[in-house]
């Protein structure tokens, strides 16, 4: 198994990190324009290899040579938010590097699998299924798995229990847009709504829309990374051993709940090949019109990239 990691800033270094620790792959190759950044951190995390106790060979290159076959490519390349800034407000810069990266990587991994985490999430990840002409089971984002983590996170703060009792569904666009669903969140299997008010709840549900600018705000020069790194690694391991995963990520729509030829994020199955199904579930009129919203607030972004 080759794993390629686009972007060696926060996101793709700690993601490399972390996919060399659990030995996913013989070899994560690091990419990134910056000279002798990506070849320091990859040799910097090999080093620590004897010490953590993997195999994996953590190369960095600023080259795609390095990169031929690889099974799987994880997109991080872009620039980071920063206070004031929107995740709108990056798509025309990202949406420029993102097509660049994912024509050179795919060239020479033409059956790779691709993992976006470039943001605006979604607009992103229609660039890079675009940009490589892969049908849409080998280009799924990172979007679903981040902002049910947050939401999880929140939900186990606020009622003071383990995260790992906390279940959280969210839907939509990565954004102001996200669609969490508190009927099918669940602690250890009770639905949410049995253990917290409607206003607690929508407490905590604007706090995950707003959890990767919350971040921002605190870091001022930078955002998000060990979280969004560990929700790509969970893609790429589900992938890698073909667990069958059922994860929410933004895939290309092609009729599922009524929604056509716009990426947006819902639940699927996960596996070897990438897409294995998208799960279909029973919206609420409410639920559903959000949803409606907010793939067509990504529609709408989507048209103004030049592809």
């Amino acid at each position: 198994m080759k794993i390629t990691v686009i972007g060696a800033g926060h996101v793709g270094a700690t993601a490399a990190q972390r996919i060399a620790e659990k030995e996913l792959a013989n070899e994560v190759i690091l990419v990134d324009l910056i000279e002798g950044m990506p070849q320091g951190k990859g040799l910097d995390m090999f080093e620590s290899a004897p010490v953590e106790g993997f195999d994996s060979r953590v190369i960095g290159t600023n080259s795609y040579d390095e990169t031929a076959n690889s099974d799987i490519i994880v997109i991080t390349a872009g620039l980071a938010r920063k206070p004031g800034m929107s995740r709108d407000d990056l798509q025309a810069t990202n949406a420029e590097i993102v097509k660049s990266v994912t024509q050179q990587a795919v060239a020479k991994s033409p059956k790779a699998i691709l993992v976006v985490v470039s943001n605006p999430l979604d607009v992103m990840t229609y660039v890079a299924m675009k940009a490589s002409g892969f049908p849409r089971e080998r280009v799924i984002g990172m979007a679903g798995v981040l902002d049910s983590s947050r939401f999880r996170t929140f939900i186990a703060m606020e009622l003071n229990v383990s995260v790992e009792d906390t279940s959280a569904f969210v839907l939509g666009g990565h954004g102001d847009s996200m669609v969490p669903l508190p009927r099918y969140s669940t602690v250890a299997g009770i639905p949410l709504p049995d253990l917290m008010d409607q206003a607690t709840i929508d407490r905590l549900v604007k706090r995950t829309r707003d959890g990767g600018i919350e971040i921002v705000n605190f870091l001022k020069t930078g955002s998000a990374y060990y979280a969004p790194s560990s929700g790509a690694v969970q893609m790429v391991e589900a992938i890698v051993k073909d667990k069958k995963r059922i994860l929410p990520c933004a895939v290309l729509l092609q009729g599922e709940y009524g929604i056509k030829d716009v990426v947006v994020g819902v639940p699927i199955k996960i596996g070897r090949k990438g897409l294995e199904q998208v799960i279909q579930i029973k919206l609420t009129p409410e639920e559903q019109a959000a949803l409606n919203k907010s793939a067509e607030g990504v529609r709408e972004q989507a048209a103004k990239v030049k592809l």
